[in-house]
């Protein structure tokens, strides 16, 4: 990666020597240039990346074990119930307030926040094998 980050340096320095040489009036192309050279690097490290993780996916299925949990799998799922469940607070809250004062405003945010940690329990495992933890890009 340290190659890669050297280009990056050299592109930078190149591109803020240009702007020194055309002057202000060139910055905005300048820059723009630059971040498109840094979209892409960021676009082919991701692509390889994802290349990555789907070939140490098909090799575990290929084994015949089971596909690995994956945690971005349900995001949709767990934002969407999120955004649900807010939306819906707000004329539950005014119902438990406006029938039974305070205790009714309790017992619905109760009723809000347990369904939303029953969902949570049910899309994620509570214990995790240390073995099935992948390690990120940052560790070593």
């Amino acid at each position: 990666m340290e190659a890669r980050d050297s280009e990056l340096e050299k592109e930078l320095n190149a591109t803020l020597q240009a702007r020194s040489e055309l002057g202000p009036e060139y910055e905005s192309a300048l820059i723009d240039s630059f971040l498109e050279k840094v979209d892409r690097r960021l676009d082919e490290t991701l692509d390889r990346r994802v290349r990555r993780h789907l070939a140490e996916q098909q090799i575990t299925v290929a084994r015949g074990a089971r596909a690995p949990h994956e945690p971005m799998a349900h995001f949709g799922e767990r934002f969407g119930f999120g955004i649900i469940s807010l939306v819906l607070a707000i004329p539950l809250s005014a119902i438990g307030v406006a029938n039974a004062g305070l205790e009714g405003l309790v017992v619905a945010w109760l009723g809000i926040v347990g369904v939303n940690v029953a969902q949570l329990a049910r899309s994620r495992p509570l214990f995790r094998r240390s073995e099935e933890r992948t390690k990120s890009d940052w560790e070593g």
